[in-house]
């Protein structure tokens, strides 16, 4: 059978458009089929059931009219009785449509404009679904384009078979790129939106900095060095900590590559910008010192709870350490996850004799004692009363210059102040109203109390009801600087591990739980762990 030149030039267009947009040529025909059917409906009636079909071979198209079998027809033109239908088809059933064929129709203008508003309606729809289900697959690597405009300092890239946006905020400060100039950029989201996939580039991503070291460090690609953290100031410093798998390699020579071949191609593409490759190391001191390069430093001091650490630099290295605008000691915070304080060796010092003062002006006051002998112990490590009261008495007769019953008085007297203490909390405590079931807590004091009180906490089920960070506090770590908030018993020595526990003898005192509760919260975290070493 002959192909009419119509027919085959409807075929020659659908191939055309499918090769042009990259989409299946059968969506294409399925356009061009909807677009007649919504022609034909025009010209039959819109509220006419029609299917129109087009051969992908012989690029034939065949209308048909769809009839409902039903009892009795409201509507003959959707709508067809049983008993007609059994004359054409002796196997109808109710609720079966009968296909009743049309005659070829010629397309008016507005029939015509009307089917071309539909097939590229639908082309566009196909070409938005393929562009996405290219691309949502490829966000995490680095694609190539060319800039085809700039607007409001976003740049549009052409990637080829899709389009993706730069924001102003993901470009290098100072960078300038104009039309016809190509750009590398990391792809870190792509969504579907109204208007079409959006594919979202960026060249300031910390991982656009990675994927272009994976890409010229063989051994960064090979899995044998590894790339643990990224910190960018981006178009300005860097930093990247590596560590490799293998002893024989060295991570940051291999990354700095033959007379730093290697690094200054990635310095290139990140106009001028300066990276710091730093040896990453499991310990937190080792691994702030490396970080704080090229600055040296003289002691670390640090506080695991709140992810703090005090560095001590020679006074000279300060302004090095710190970097310029604090750029240096910024992205050594991102880099290790750590705060990082940055002090003098004659401020720590300072500071030292500040804290030595402070503690002797303690001893001499709560335990009555002159100035040399306040000295002795806060030169000897105590920080508190406490701890000379239940200390070893051992430990304080070994100090020079006393003896047994030196050690024994002193013990005495911390004692005394410490009973006489609790003996005024204990009235102010009775004062503010709060119920002596607290007590029943182990570790709760007097002085616990009455700050529990000061907070409207005053009975055994106000206490169950709160949390571990209500107590201890809590650190919220937001554009890499971390805010603490003070607990009730931050000024108190307690762990966060004893909060909690203080909590879970409160709520089984409530009757909020049970000890069988605990024991099988107990067994669900017993049970990862199994399966871990399994």
């Amino acid at each position: 059978m002959a192909v009419s030149a119509n027919r085959l030039e409807l075929l020659q267009i659908a191939d055309a458009v499918a090769r042009e947009k990259v989409i299946d040529r059968e969506i294409v025909l399925a356009a061009m089929a909807d677009a007649i059917q919504k022609a034909a409906r025009s010209r039959y009636g819109t509220e006419s059931n029609i299917r129109a079909d087009i051969n992908p071979k012989t690029g034939e198209i065949r209308l048909q009219r769809l009839l409902e079998v039903v009892d009795k027809a409201e509507d003959y033109s959707t709508q067809i009785p049983l008993e007609l239908a059994r004359d054409r088809n002796p196997d109808a059933a109710l609720g079966d449509f009968i296909a009743d064929p049309l005659p070829p129709m010629d397309f008016g203008r507005i029939a015509a404009q009307s089917a071309k508003q539909v097939i590229v309606q639908k082309v566009r729809e196909a070409e938005r679904d393929r562009q996405f289900d290219e691309f949502k697959d490829r966000v995490g690597e680095i694609v190539n384009g060319t800039v085809k405009r700039v607007e409001y300092g976003n740049v549009i890239v052409d990637l080829g078979r899709g389009e993706g946006i730069i924001r102003r905020d993901e470009m290098i400060p100072r960078e300038n790129v104009r039309y016809g100039d190509r750009v590398r950029a990391y792809v870190y989201d792509v969504r579907r939106e109204q208007r079409g996939p959006q594919i979202f580039l960026s060249r300031t991503h910390p991982q656009f900095m990675v994927k272009l070291f994976t890409m010229e460090v063989p051994e960064i690609y090979d899995g044998i060095i590894q790339v643990k953290s990224v910190a960018r100031d981006p178009g300005s410093r860097a930093k990247i900590a590596v560590i490799s798998n293998d002893s024989s390699i060295d991570p940051v020579g291999a990354c700095v590559g033959m007379r730093g071949s290697r690094v200054q191609a990635v310095v290139g593409e990140l106009q001028g910008e300066k990276i710091d490759i730093i040896p990453w190391s499991q310990d937190p001191a080792t691994f702030v010192v490396n970080a704080l390069q090229p600055a040296e430093v003289a002691k670390v001091v640090l506080d695991e709870d709140a992810e703090r650490i005090e560095v001590v630099v020679p006074d000279e290295q300060l302004s090095l350490a710190i970097g310029r605008r604090g750029q240096n000691v910024r992205l050594a915070s991102q880099l290790t996850g750590w705060d990082i304080d940055i002090m003098t060796e004659a401020e720590e010092s300072e500071r030292r004799q500040k804290e030595f003062n402070e503690r002797t002006n303690l001893f001499m006051d709560s335990l009555d004692v002159d100035e040399m002998v306040g000295q002795v112990l806060a030169s000897e490590g105590f920080a508190a009363v406490e701890e000379l009261a239940y200390v070893d008495l051992d430990e304080i007769a070994s100090i020079d210059g006393f003896d047994e019953d030196t050690a024994q008085e002193i013990q005495t007297r911390a004692r005394e102040y410490l009973e006489r203490l609790e003996a005024e909390m204990d009235e102010k405590r009775k004062a503010l109203g709060v119920s002596d079931d607290l007590r029943q807590i182990d570790g709760m004091t007097a002085q616990m109390m009455v700050a529990l009180g000061e907070d409207g906490i005053k009975t055994i089920e106000d206490f169950a009801g709160c949390a571990a960070d209500d107590l201890v506090g809590w650190s919220e770590r937001k554009n890499g600087e971390t805010k603490k908030f003070e607990g009730l018993f931050s000024k108190f020595d307690v762990s966060r591990v004893e909060a909690e526990q203080m909590v879970v003898q409160a709520r089984l005192a409530a009757g909020w739980i049970t000890e069988e509760d605990l024991a099988k919260d107990a067994e669900a975290e017993e049970a990862p762990e199994a399966e871990q070493e399994v």
